[in-house]
């Protein structure tokens, strides 16, 4: 367990933090001096395909604080530094373009800068100052957990590069006093030069899924599921190339985590406002914001981690995934799966079978990996992320508003048409009908005429008879 006193940045060692009885500088120092040993010492030995035993190879060393013929002296207590898997790190390392110098220089020449732990864990957690890597501290089961998830962990990123899931590049113990503490180093989703707006822990689950008072409290408060329905209940749009992208990554890294029934991890999701303007340039965050503009570590962004090529005109620089709300404010999402060291072991059956009895068994965070994962997975494929309808020829507003009007056109025109040619048949046949009277006139008259003289010629006839 990790105990703490008030938080400090390291000056006074009355305020400093302190991980198993070992303050927070001296812990740093040793990080540094043992990484520096270690990745020296590995560059004599030379490259070679990853074999099956180099996943379980400890190398260790002793670093006493007078110096030895091997290592440099310095002013911490006497400690041994263990490397987990050398080679097969060292092939992880290689995989994402890191070369062996600038990973020293990120990790050893340049202080490391203490970060806020936001997680009920108690770990400590460590960034280089260039923004590349993350250092924390982890428990021997967790430690032991991704020495077993090394071979399959080996084989997926052979496969596949571009992943949410974390990176790890190195797995180290630091022995002294007869206490270990153990870290690995790993890629960092949330840049600092980039100011986050919003930040969220998200799991698919309500149960206690909403942010504490303590935690919004915060200058840069993580918050949860719950809080993220509140804040935004329409979700977060995409095209819908990076959606399908984003989800189609997804769906695979949560597919790895059921093989290997890993469960409870969360989805660490920052959210960049483009159109907040905050004392400065747009974009950049209140510290020093040292980021490179070219960043050494290959598929390190968001937007190089999710599958397919995708470019924006306004996140590439940046490295985020273009995003918008409903009210059409354009975002940059920066995310990445984290905390996946949790298997479902006995204690996570019992922790789950307990909550289950209480609350919702369906709503609890500790579940099943194949139901976690599909819970997760619609959760953010449904609540979180969300698929702008594309405009497109056939189904737009402009055509559906265009062949009505062309129809109605043609209707005019034909209507137009044939009221004339009912015009023209009806004079005609008024005029008909006005031949047809006179006709019928004419013949009354003669035939009035016709049966006078009939008469008068019948009449004449009798008398003379």
């Amino acid at each position: 367990m990790s105990t703490a006193t008030e938080n400090g940045t390291g000056g006074n060692r009355s305020s400093e933090k302190t991980y198993k009885k070992t303050t927070s500088s001296a812990l740093k120092g040793a990080i540094q001096l043992g990484i520096g040993y270690t990745v020296g010492n590995l560059t004599s030995k030379p490259d070679r395909d990853v074999l099956m035993q180099d996943f379980y190879v400890v190398e260790s060393v002793f670093l006493p604080s007078e110096g030895s013929n091997l290592t440099p002296a310095h002013h911490y207590p006497d400690f041994r530094f263990k490397t987990y898997a050398p080679l097969a790190f060292r092939y992880f390392r290689d995989l994402f373009g890191i070369k062996p110098d600038d990973y020293l220089y990120s990790l050893v020449n340049e202080p490391l800068i203490e970060l806020v732990n936001p997680g009920a864990s108690g770990s400590l957690f460590y960034l280089t100052s260039d923004d590349e890597f993350i250092i924390k501290t982890v428990q021997h089961k967790e430690a032991k957990f991704l020495q077993r998830l090394l071979p399959g962990y080996y084989m997926n990123l052979n496969q596949n590069p571009r992943t949410l899931l974390p990176k790890f590049y190195g797995l180290y113990c630091i022995q002294s006093g007869g206490i270990n503490i153990r870290l690995v180093v790993m890629n960092n989703v949330l840049p600092r030069s980039v100011k986050m707006h919003y930040k969220y822990d998200l799991k698919g689950s309500t149960y206690k899924r909403r942010a504490s008072r303590k935690e919004r409290e915060k200058a840069c408060p993580t918050y949860k599921d719950l809080d993220f329905q509140d804040m935004h209940e329409e979700g977060l749009y995409f095209d819908a190339e990076t959606y399908n992208n984003l989800m189609k990554t997804l769906q695979r890294d949560c597919r790895v985590l059921e093989s290997f029934k890993i469960m409870d991890y969360s989805l660490l999701l920052g959210v960049h406002v483009l159109d907040h303007r905050e004392g400065g340039e747009q974009g950049q965050a209140g510290g020093d914001g040292r980021r490179p503009v070219a960043q050494r570590v290959l598929y390190s962004t968001a937007m190089e981690s999710i599958q397919g090529d995708v470019y924006s005109a306004w996140g590439a620089k940046m490295g985020g995934i273009p995003a918008r709300t409903h009210k059409d404010e354009k975002l940059l999402i920066y995310l990445g799966i984290i905390d996946i060291l949790q298997s479902y072991r006995f204690i996570k059956k019992l922790e789950h079978s307990w909550k289950a009895l209480v609350y919702d068994g369906d709503s609890v965070s500790v579940h099943r990996p194949g139901f976690y994962a599909s819970r997760f997975l619609k959760f953010m494929s449904t609540r979180v992320f969300r698929k702008t309808q594309p405009i497109r020829f056939s189904p737009s507003k402009r055509t559906r508003t265009s062949i009505p009007a062309l129809k109605s056109c043609s209707q005019e025109i034909l209507s137009s048409q044939a009221d004339e040619r009912n015009e023209e048949d009806r004079r005609d046949r008024l005029v008909g009908a006005r031949s047809l009277a006179s006709l019928d006139g004419q013949g009354t008259q003669n035939k009035s005429l016709t049966d006078q003289h009939l008469c008068q010629g019948s009449g004449g006839g009798i008398g003379r008879s």
